[in-house]
């Protein structure tokens, strides 16, 4: 694939920026394409030009919670082999701290219990990533734990933004972190040795 014309990533980037700006204290469906253009400096027909709707632009806006969700969960990692430890790493308390703040927008692309454009993204991305790097270490059932973790996550995140899971970022943290740990263990073989984790749970794959 051909890389982004520069003027083309330039126009796409300030009419995220003004997406996620008019949607910091209400919902997509009070947002219009003219206060977005206006925000951004841009004409309609440029608007028309890269995006087919406002829910297009949203869901490519929303893109980067995607990518941060995935690297929150694997910012404990230094290496190959690296064992995950009992605390959530800070970037994970981080990322639901950025992800309340931009509460209203997600809740429209997020449904709960994880469905939306915006959850089949982050569950894609998550298992796919969990996925690659449990095969790597030779932990068993890839595609079980994978599918576990996308799925535990993108529920998880999509029912706390709708306000059905009571907790400051930093419990759910916590509490996910815990949670993911569990679904990795669970998968261990009681006959194979890397059952015994106890300094720092399964060797990659959150």
């Amino acid at each position: 694939m051909s890389p982004e014309d520069p003027r083309t990533a330039r126009t796409k980037a300030r009419l995220r920026e003004s997406l996620l700006a008019e949607c910091a204290d209400r919902p997509l469906a009070e947002v219009s394409v003219s206060a977005v253009v206006r925000r951004a400096g841009v004409g309609r027909a440029t608007f028309y030009l890269h995006y087919e709707d406002l829910p297009a632009l949203a869901v490519d806006a929303c893109a980067e919670v995607v990518h941060a969700a995935v690297d929150a969960l694997h910012a404990w990692q230094t290496g190959p082999g690296s064992r995950a430890p009992l605390e959530p790493p800070e970037a994970l308390a981080a990322f639901f701290e950025g992800a309340a703040g931009h509460a209203p927008l997600y809740r429209t692309l997020l449904l709960p219990g994880g469905a939306g454009p915006l959850g089949d993204r982050l569950n894609r991305e998550l298992r796919a990533r969990a996925r690659a790097e449990r095969a790597a270490v030779g932990a068993p059932h890839a595609d079980l734990v994978a599918s576990a973790v996308a799925a535990a996550f993108t529920g998880v995140l999509a029912d706390w933004l709708h306000g059905q899971i009571p907790a400051t970022p930093p419990e759910l943290a916590g509490r996910v972190w815990s949670l993911l740990l569990a679904l990795h263990r669970a998968a261990w073989s009681p006959s194979s040795n890397s059952l015994r984790r106890p300094e720092g749970g399964p060797a990659a794959g959150v």
